[in-house]
Formats: C-alpha cells, sequence, structure tokens
C-alpha cells in the first residue's frame, strides 16, 4: 500500500473548517494551470491548422515536387522537355509517389472593355488530380480534358473574376506576347478562392493542348512534371532520389525550395509558439509552486506528527508532491475542456476571421494533431511535477515541537 498517496488522497477528501480560507487561493491556482493549458493547447492547434492548410494549398497549385528542364529562365515561360524519359516509369512505381502528371505554363495578358490584368496561363492535361481546385470552387465547376480535342474551357480565381468582371460562362481573351502574337478566346467554367492571394490573383488554369500550339511544340512535349507524395516528413529524402534518376539536364525541385519565403514564415510561427509555451508553463510552474507552498504551510502540524511518528523527509515531500499533481491534473483537465471546446467551436462555425491579404486564409484554421496534445499535457505534468521538487525542501526545515506547536 502506498502510504503517502493514501494520505494525500484524505488531505482532499477530509473538510476541515480552519483550512477554508486557503481553498479559494488554490482555485486560483488551478485555474491558472488551467488558461495556461489551454493557450498552449490552442498555440499547438493553430500552428497545425496554418501548417497544414498553407501547405496544402501551395501543393495544390504546384505539387509537392516539379521536373522541369534545367535552365536560368526565371520567368514563368516553361522550356519544354519530352515526355518520354526513360526514368518515367519507375518514379511511377517508388514507394512514397502519389501521383504524376504534366503540366506547361505561359505568361498573358487578359483584356476585358475596362480592363488590362497580366496572369500566367497554367496548361493542365487529362491526368491532372482536380482534388484540390474542386474543393475550393466557389462558383461553376471544374472541366474535363481528353488528348483527342483541344479544350477552351478555364478555371479563373474570384480575385481574377471580381477585377475583370467575369464570371462563369462568359468568355475571356488572352493576348501573348510572343512574334507573332497570338490570341486566344477561352470560356470560364469554373472559380476558385484559395485565399492564398499570391496565386490567386496570378493563375488560370486551361488546357496543356493551348500553350503546345502556342509554343510550336509535338504533342509529347511539356513544360514537365508535377509530383505529390504520401507523406510530406519525406519530401527532401524523395526529391533528392528522383534527382538522383533523372538526366543532366532536367531539375527535380522541392516545394521548399520554389516557395522558400512561405515556409520560412511558417518556420517563424514554430518559433513563436515555442516562445507561448514556454511562457505559460513558467506561469503554471510559479502558480503550481505558490499552491505547494500553501499546502505545506497549512498542513505544518501535520508534517510535526508525521516527524514525531518516524516519518523520512521525502516520504512526507512525497505526499505534498502528490497533492500538487492532484491540482495539476485537475488543472489540465480544466485546460483541455476549455482549449479543445474553444477549437472546437471555431472549426465548427468560424468565430475568429483573418485577413487573407496577411495570413493566407479567411478564418483561423484548426488541426488536431492527438499526438502532440498528449505529449503536451503528458510533458506538463512531469516538468511541474519535476520542479515542485525544489520548493519542497522547505519540509526538511520543520522540526517536529514546533510544527506540532504551531496555529
Amino acid at each position: 500500500m502506498n502510504v503517502e498517496y493514501f494520505i494525500a488522497k484524505r488531505l482532499f477528501t477530509a473538510k476541515e473548517k480552519n483550512n477554508t480560507h486557503t481553498q479559494p487561493i488554490l482555485r486560483i491556482a488551478i485555474l491558472a494551470i488551467a488558461l495556461s493549458v489551454a493557450v498552449m493547447l490552442l498555440s499547438l492547434i493553430i500552428l497545425s491548422g496554418f501548417k497544414n492548410e498553407i501547405t496544402s494549398k501551395i501543393i495544390g497549385f504546384g505539387s509537392h515536387i516539379t521536373i522541369s528542364k534545367l535552365t536560368d529562365n526565371q520567368s514563368y515561360e516553361s522550356d519544354s522537355i519530352s515526355i518520354q524519359q526513360d526514368f518515367y516509369p519507375s518514379i511511377i512505381n517508388q514507394d512514397g509517389i502519389k501521383h504524376i502528371s504534366v503540366f506547361a505554363s505561359k505568361a498573358g495578358i487578359v483584356k476585358t472593355k475596362d480592363e488590362i490584368l497580366g496572369v500566367v496561363l497554367k496548361g493542365v492535361a487529362p491526368d491532372y488530380d482536380w482534388n484540390f481546385f474542386q474543393k475550393n470552387l466557389i462558383a461553376g465547376n471544374v472541366f474535363s480534358l481528353n488528348y483527342s480535342a483541344k479544350s477552351n474551357s478555364v478555371l479563373i480565381s474570384e480575385s481574377i473574376s471580381k477585377t475583370l468582371k467575369l464570371g462563369v460562362d462568359d468568355d475571356m481573351v488572352m493576348y501573348f506576347a510572343q512574334d507573332p502574337p497570338r490570341v486566344r478566346k477561352f470560356k470560364i467554367t469554373g472559380i476558385y478562392n484559395t485565399a492564398l492571394v499570391e496565386f490567386d490573383k496570378l493563375f488560370v488554369l486551361g488546357d496543356i493542348q493551348h500553350i503546345q500550339a502556342l509554343n510550336s511544340w509535338e504533342n509529347n512535349e511539356v513544360g514537365g512534371f508535377e509530383i505529390t507524395i504520401d507523406n510530406f516528413d519525406e519530401l527532401d529524402k524523395i526529391t533528392a532520389n528522383i534527382y538522383e534518376k533523372i538526366p543532366y539536364n532536367l531539375n527535380a525541385q522541392s516545394i521548399r525550395e520554389k516557395t522558400p519565403q512561405l515556409f520560412d514564415w511558417l518556420d517563424l510561427q514554430d518559433m513563436n509558439v515555442r516562445v507561448i509555451l514556454i511562457l505559460m508553463l513558467i506561469v503554471g510552474v510559479i502558480n503550481m509552486i505558490t499552491a505547494l507552498l500553501i499546502l505545506i504551510l497549512e498542513r505544518t502540524r501535520l508534517i510535526g506528527i508525521l516527524k514525531a511518528l518516524g516519518a523520512k523527509n521525502w516520504s512526507i515531500r512525497r505526499v505534498f508532491l502528490y497533492s500538487a499533481v492532484h491540482l495539476i491534473i485537475k488543472g489540465l483537465l480544466l485546460g483541455n475542456a476549455i482549449g479543445l471546446g474553444f477549437a472546437f467551436l471555431q472549426q465548427k462555425f468560424s468565430l475568429i476571421s483573418l485577413d487573407p491579404e496577411t495570413y493566407y486564409m479567411q478564418t483561423v484554421p484548426i488541426f488536431f494533431n492527438f499526438s502532440h496534445i498528449l505529449l503536451l499535457n503528458i510533458g506538463t505534468i512531469i516538468v511541474c511535477y519535476l520542479i515542485l521538487i525544489i520548493p519542497s525542501i522547505i519540509i526538511t526545515k520543520i522540526t517536529p515541537i514546533k510544527s506540532i506547536r504551531f496555529e
């Protein structure tokens, strides 16, 4: 039988009139721990939401890995490569590869009666995965493609739609600056909004056969390959593996390499969350130290009696450490209820909105990573318990005679 735990349990179940004045202080300590845990939980959940949402949006526009011609061309104009590559079959069958498709891009200008706007036409083929744009459609539908006939359908963003005052089923004329200049008329079949403003303002999705015709390419020439993978954590490893398989004149770039500024921004958010976690943990620990000292002072006579009966200092310290852990667990349960409850409400009802120009999304994102939540709770208990061992040393300074007389 664990005697220390039994005594600690009795301390909380016993109702004594002379210790009621300390109860409000202990409740405040529990509430402080709860608020600290709630803030830490929300920081983790929201950061996970940011990373998950932004990463999925960037990948939706450009996939995890892009294979294109190795060139110093910094424009949006694709250089042609043949679709008939020796590496193609081996990459398709490689473990971790989810999907591979071809693409090409070409800069152009859209002109209406009142507006003019520079955009990039991203040409895709029938093997393109429309899931991302299907989820972000606000009007119309995505279009289907086939190799036998060229499609004039295009998908534009809500930003482009508002700027040009064009809607679903409207015609859109795009001019391409080349020698000689070319013009193409497209029909808008769908409008999307990803809230990733930098991309929404730029990309129009259409049939890759238009770009092949504009550039006088053969049917087997494309701008590159887009590859999506199963596990983002293996991005660098798979990118390096693909790079080893492709010819010397091609380049394999991960999405991190193509848009480093966005991932640097996400890494900065990681640092902010670490600071919040440390500060909130310090607040929780300080409150627990205060609560432990109150418990010790409140039970000074009990400490003296236990010492007089032969109890060792460490045994008595364990009694109060068990009591402190009891308070910590109460605070954790309340903090989890507050944090997870608020996160659930935000996920369901989007209570807090954001400026898409700054945060690339319209509401605060929520993503529940239950392994992180569990580790946070376990880590909080362990850290608080280990730190509380230090203030419990005060018990060793209490002598039986003086403590029994203590009022």
